[in-house]
């Protein structure tokens, strides 16, 4: 199957990455500030909100993207380095990045780390 070149959105963040993107948060802001929890996290290329994915039950994430108009994420996740284009449903699966943009660890919600 031919790989179909990144959206606008994705190419453009890939032509703009020369400095990294600061999490707001060290998990995802709403949860924490409500005392929720997540599966996995996603941080904001635009702003640096850090939200809960869609596998989690508040779906921060995509809120935030809803909330904002911010397009693209990447995992927050260690060691993953993907990136997703909520306009145009699209994914890349290397963007570059820098080391304040992935955790060292898998970062649990406080209830989850009792």
């Amino acid at each position: 199957m031919p790989q179909t070149s990144p959206c606008t959105h994705l190419r453009e963040v890939l032509k703009r990455r020369a400095h990294a993107v600061r999490p707001n948060a060290p998990g995802c802001q709403e949860c924490l500030e409500e005392g929720g929890t997540w599966v996995h996290l996603r941080l904001c290329l635009t702003c640096g909100h850090v939200g809960c994915c869609d596998s989690s039950p508040n779906q921060h994430a995509t809120r935030h993207f809803h909330d904002s108009s911010h397009a693209v994420m990447k995992s927050y996740e260690p060691g993953e380095d993907w990136a997703w284009c909520y306009l145009d449903e699209q994914m890349v699966d290397r963007i570059p990045s820098f080391p304040e943009e992935s955790p060292r660890h898998h970062v649990f919600a406080p209830a989850e780390a009792r």
